[in-house]
Parts: structure tokens; sequence; C-alpha cells
């Protein structure tokens, strides 16, 4: 499969005097060869004519009103769907904190909330602003519904003071665009990942379950959608923002999760099966809730359906990668989950040691395929999800000889 090289880019520019640095932005992209449409908020035009975005893209600048005389008639759904990539710069605080909470005030944010594509932004505001706790919890729900950051850079500010908020360089974030996304690994593949806890219900007040947090399988999803596959993600419960862009189901129980996999996998090419699924389920669930009068109780268990191996085991099954996680003897476990499921790789990590595993922001994975491993070192989840995506379409793409 041929993965093009060239991408329709939607720039969108907020107010303040980093504005002009988005002209040399738009050149730089250009020049690469790329498609280039441009956004502007009310107050950037402000501080940067539309004549000059639209002399230096070739294309039409579009601001709150939507001419279809002039646009080729496109409104703000077709233009996001048209969009390989979407990057906010400079990125004002005030249009971090409308997007982060759902704003739709303006055709910036209204294009935000519509994009099915990775969006970036380049914030560029007075360090004080950039510091503000306000500010940072709004780039923190930004990360959670997957925009990836680009700066801001520490230095000298137009006020005169010091520190970070200067938008990163039009160089660097045309670097960073074109890097994260020009690979597109996965480019159109359709994508099924499973995530977090399941609950087996004993009484309608109690479960059995696990400390999974899905925090990894959703940075499979975010790394999966950045690398331009078609995602949806399976889900127990969790308490995570879904990835924009990627289609989410939710379920409860071992059960529910198998079911709402199996409805799915005929239309996906890669499964990921990053979901603490529960090996076993009570017998019988009470429909009332257990008294507590007798000194102890006892709790049958039974099996639940293995995912995986229903997968693996499929006339015409995807591309199926597993997770192990592990107290002792990782390696061993771990390949002897990959061969006896039939698995194309299997994704292992340590559990109950003082990093990564449950509830924590970092992890390191141990990678194994059919003659061959690697070794993806302590890192933040995302990174090690973009990580193992990479090896994933690697090897998809040399089974299926793209």
């Amino acid at each position: 499969m041929e993965i093009p090289t060239q991408k329709n880019i939607l720039l969108a520019v907020c107010g303040g005097i980093a504005a002009y640095k988005a002209a040399e932005l738009v050149r730089l992209l250009r020049k690469q060869g790329n498609d280039v449409r441009v956004v502007m908020t009310p107050s950037a035009v402000e501080f940067v004519g539309p004549l000059t975005f639209q002399a230096l893209s070739g294309n039409p600048v579009y601001t709150e009103a939507l001419d279809s005389s002039q646009d080729n008639g496109m409104d703000h759904i077709n233009l996001v769907r048209w969009a390989d990539i979407m990057v906010v710069a400079p990125a004002s605080a005030n249009t971090i904190a409308k997007c982060a909470h759902g704003f739709a005030d303006n055709l910036v944010t209204a294009l935000y909330l519509a994009a099915n594509c990775p969006v970036f932004m380049a914030p560029a505001m007075n360090q004080a602003m950039w510091n503000n706790r306000a500010t940072q919890e709004n780039i923190r729900i930004l990360a959670n519904y997957g925009v990836s950051l680009i700066g801001p850079d520490p230095g000298e500010q137009a006020c005169g003071e010091t520190g970070h908020g200067r938008m990163a360089e039009p160089a660097e974030i045309c670097r960073r665009l074109l890097s994260e996304t020009a690979k597109c690994s996965l480019q159109g593949i359709k994508v099924l990942i499973s995530a977090g806890p399941t609950q087996e219900y004993i009484d309608p007040v109690r479960y059995i379950s696990n400390r999974s947090s899905g925090k990894m399988g959703y940075a499979l999803a975010r790394a999966a959608l950045s690398a331009g596959a078609d995602v949806t993600l399976i889900s127990g419960p969790v308490n995570l923002i879904p990835p924009t862009g990627v289609r989410v189901d939710q379920v409860k129980s071992a059960h529910q999760m198998y079911e709402a996999v199996m409805s799915r996998i005929k239309d996906c090419q890669i499964y990921i099966g990053a979901a603490a699924v529960a090996d076993y389920a009570p017998v019988i669930t009470d429909m009332k809730k257990i008294k507590k009068d007798a000194a102890q109780i006892t709790v049958s268990l039974t099996k639940t359906k293995d995912i995986l191996a229903a997968i693996a085991q499929l006339e015409k099954a995807p591309f199926t990668v597993g997770f192990a996680a592990e107290t002792s003897d990782l390696e061993i476990y771990a390949q002897n989950k990959l061969h006896t499921k039939k698995l194309d790789m299997i994704a292992a990590n340590w559990v109950g040691k003082e990093q990564g595993g449950f509830d924590s922001e970092q992890n390191a994975l141990e990678v194994f395929w059919d003659n061959g491993e690697a070794s993806l070192p302590m890192m933040d989840k995302y990174s090690l999800a973009k990580e193992l995506i990479n090896l994933i379409a690697l090897k998809f793409n040399e089974k299926n000889r793209i």
C-alpha cells in the first residue's frame, strides 16, 4: 500500500503576536508539498491579514462566515473531513480553554470539535498565563482527548518577561507535524483495541475486578489514530476520556467485552487485546445484596471466554496482538501465551514492581513475535504506545506484504 507523502493540513490561527510566525509555517509546509488551508479567529485577523495566508497557501482563507461563492461551498464539516492533520498555531490560552471544555463559538473551536484527524496545538501566551493552574489543567484535558502539544518554548517574550510561553519555531512545528504523521504506517487500516478491566458481579453491589486503569489501551488508541488507522475502542469501566476521533463501545463484564469484540472483529485488520479481562466470573450472580450473616461464604467461579484465542482461531483472523501482565517468569509465560493462542505478537510487562504496570503513568514492555523480540524501555505510556504501534505496523505490513 502506497502511503501518500502529501498531506492536507488545516492550520488554525489564533490571536496574538505569534500569529506572524504562522505565515512562515504555511510557507514551510507548502515547500514540503503539502496542501494547506487556513482558518482564523476574529482576533487573529487583527494581527495578520487573511490575504497574507491566501497568497502563501494558494487557497481561500476561512474566518467566521463561510462564503460558498468563494470557498467551493465547503462547510466546517467538509473542511475537517478534508484534513489529514489539524494544527492550531498559535494556540491562545482562550482557544485552549474553549477546546478543552467543548465551546464552539467561532470557526476554529467548531472545527476542533468536528475534527476526526490528529490534532496538534502550538501554544503561545505570556509565561504567567502558561503556568496558571487553569491553563495546565486545560492542557491535561486536551492531552487526554488525544491532542499533541508542540512547545511552548522558553525565552524572552514580547511583553518583556522571560519564561515558557513562546510559540515553537515554525521549522520545529513543521518537523513535528511531518515526522509524526509522514509514516502514517496504518493509513486506512481498521484497528480494534480493547482496554481496561472488567467487572464480574457477585451481587448488585459487589464484583470481582482488577487494578487495570485502561491507560495503556487508551494510549494505544490515540497512537493508532495518529498513525492513520480507523480505530474502534472496546472499553471496560475506566475513568478516562476517549481520544477524539475514536469510536468507543463501553462494556462492564468479560461476557459483554467478548460479545462487543466479536461483533466488531470481522471488519478489522488488527486486534490489540490490551484489556485486563477477568479469567473467572461468578457462576451465579445474586439478584439481591448478600447480607453479612454467615461467618464465611463460598463463591463458585467459572472460566470466562478467551477473547484472544477465539479471534486468533478465526478463519480470517486479523493480525492479533495480546498483552501479558506477569509477576514472575515474564518471558516464559509470554512466549507460551504467544504460541498456544497462535498470536501474531504479544506485549508483556511486569506488575507488582515499583515502576510501571497498573495505575502508573509509565510502563516498559517486552515484545515477542515468531522468531523475534524487542525491548521497549520505561517511558510514559503514550510514548510507549507510539513505539508499540510502529512495531505492530511494521510486522503487520511485513505479513501482508504492504
